[in-house]
């Protein structure tokens, strides 16, 4: 398969369940069959709920689908509900010599896209999922029916001081180290990004656990070096956003995040005009933890009030 963009992707799809789960993603926490599809050598992991419109549910760092559960819940009574894990997270497994930065996640996802035949589809963006998300939704408009997006960002911050010092602290020798050794992302900035609400033994253990070792934490670590380093991605979808312009959009947003501000909100509502904000008032990065179920509410609502009916005569 040759790719829009001329790369050569070897795409296997095969498609199916899996009976076998770690026993730190126990079923009653996350009461979704696992499925899987294969591309380019890597063994993507995603849940597949509900039927209705496709709403395709993206994540960032350190989490994976599990941080969508609950949204999941209150949604798969109407919606479609897809969440998948990038390689070297969650349940999925890279590909050997895969480099696990945004763009190779990107284009991943983009072939996720084309090998369940998704059209009409709605990303759910936040963190990371934010420019991953957007750059398959850029390339393909013509297959997106509108936009849900949480805190995240779509455009370069090489010129942010907060955001080019977070990237040299934790992207840095020191900062890798942490993470790899001490797992820092998940034993940190996890809890640290959830304001409302006390994460449980159990939630944290599925968080934990995809990452049991150094070598299992190369993927997180990667990710901080790339809020710098990722600069002519983020350059490109900055530049190419304005195809999504037109696309009914719903902004659920924290206010009490530490990574992004009203001022990315006020950026994002400039791109994206037609646009609904739901404030979640006090709910820090971590919005699927914090308020999953005003989320799910708010999704839904909007799409009967907003989505819906600016489709009527179109």
């Amino acid at each position: 398969m040759v790719s829009p963009n001329g790369y050569d992707w070897k795409v296997t799809v095969m498609t199916g369940t899996d009976t076998e789960r770690p026993d730190w993603l126990p079923t009653a926490l996350f009461p979704y069959a696992d499925q899987y599809v294969h591309l380019d050598g890597h063994r993507v992991h995603y849940v597949d709920e509900g039927e209705g419109p496709v709403l395709l549910m993206l994540h960032g760092n350190p989490t994976y689908s599990f941080l969508y559960r609950n949204i999941i819940e209150g949604l798969q009574d109407r919606f479609r509900c897809i969440a998948l894990d990038y390689p070297g997270f969650g349940l999925s497994e890279a590909a050997p010599g895969y480099d696990f930065t945004p763009e190779s996640h990107a284009r991943v996802v983009e072939l996720f896209v084309d090998s369940l035949g998704l059209d009409g589809f709605t990303p759910v963006v936040q963190d990371w999922g934010g420019p991953i998300g957007m750059w398959v939704a850029a390339r393909h408009p013509e297959r997106v029916r509108a936009l849900v997006v949480g805190n995240t960002w779509a455009w370069p911050k090489d010129d942010d001081k907060r955001t080019r010092w977070f990237s040299a602290a934790l992207g840095g020798p020191i900062g890798t180290q942490l993470i790899k050794g001490a797992n820092a992302f998940v034993e940190v900035l996890v809890p640290a990004g959830v304001n409302r609400v006390k994460l449980s033994d159990d939630v944290m253990n599925a968080y934990r656990g995809p990452f049991p070792d150094e070598a299992s934490r190369e993927p997180t670590a990667i990710f901080p070096r790339e809020l710098i380093g990722s600069t002519p991605f983020l350059t490109q979808l900055s530049e190419s956003i304005e195809v999504l312009a037109a696309k009914p959009t719903l902004f659920v947003w924290g206010d009490k995040d530490i990574a992004f501000t009203v001022h990315d909100l006020l950026e994002w509502k400039r791109r994206l005009p037609r646009h609904r904000t739901r404030v979640l008032t006090g709910a820090g990065h971590f919005i699927q933890e914090d308020a999953p179920e005003e989320i799910a509410a708010d999704i839904a609502a909007w799409w009967d009030q907003i989505v819906v009916p600016s489709e009527v005569g179109a």
